[in-house]
């Protein structure tokens, strides 16, 4: 079975495969049994322990309005990319600025109706995965859109339902900030939601054992 590869193969790195489905890896006219087989990365996450039924309840309320408000983070993301990659093809400042008023005020239009619906945490968890997939706060991003007073109207608008659009996403030094970011992870390896890449840098599994640690030190 393996004498035809070796007779026809070419002198370049390549992978073939004969009628009995063994997959070859041809290297310079040698063919290889492949004996491993590529798999997508897959982070290994912890089993969740809960020191009581009222951390269990608080972390599963967290995971419903996680999974409920994290695609409008990942879209307004989306937007923005587009936004970015729009405004770099206009030369004249009279242009950029008028792309950025339409876009900002679709932005809005779309957000606004699903907003309404929110809940008080769910607006605030919205806030911070905003930060966590754009790398900048609601705050920042509407100042730069539009203008600092309608940034500070904003801000002043959301503060009346103790929401601040100037939030970040820290899980490093806020624990309901991990056990978000725990939450997605497992939603992404399970499918309940699209994974789209953080554009702020921490170790998830170094801030596993952090706070791990916390609390085992928590309950001596």
């Amino acid at each position: 079975m393996v004498f035809p590869i070796l007779l026809f193969a070419q002198e370049t790195n390549e992978t073939k495969q004969d009628s009995t489905e063994v997959e070859y890896i041809v290297i310079e006219g040698d063919s290889i049994p492949k004996t491993a087989i590529d798999l997508d990365e897959v982070m290994l996450l912890h089993r969740l322990k809960f020191t009581n039924k009222k951390d269990w309840r608080r972390y599963m309320i967290l995971k419903r309005k996680t999974i409920k408000v994290y695609p409008y983070a990942k879209l307004a993301a989306e937007r923005l990319e587009s936004l970015n990659e729009r405004l770099a093809t206009l030369e004249r400042k009279r242009d950029r600025k008028k792309y950025a008023k339409k876009i900002q005020k679709y932005i809005e239009e779309e957000f606004s109706a699903e907003l309404k619906k929110m809940t008080r945490t769910e607006g605030q968890i919205l806030i911070k995965l905003i930060h966590r997939q754009t790398g900048k706060t609601a705050f920042s991003l509407i100042k730069e859109l539009r203008n600092g007073w309608r940034a500070f109207w904003f801000n002043s608008t959301a503060k009346l339902f103790d929401i601040s659009l100037k939030r970040e996403f820290d899980p490093e030094n806020e624990k309901e900030d991990y056990l978000i970011e725990d939450i997605l992870e497992r939603s992404f390896q399970n499918g309940t939601l699209t994974r789209q890449k953080p554009a702020i840098k921490f170790d998830f599994y170094a801030l596993t054992n952090k706070w791990s640690k916390d609390n085992k030190e928590g309950t001596n």
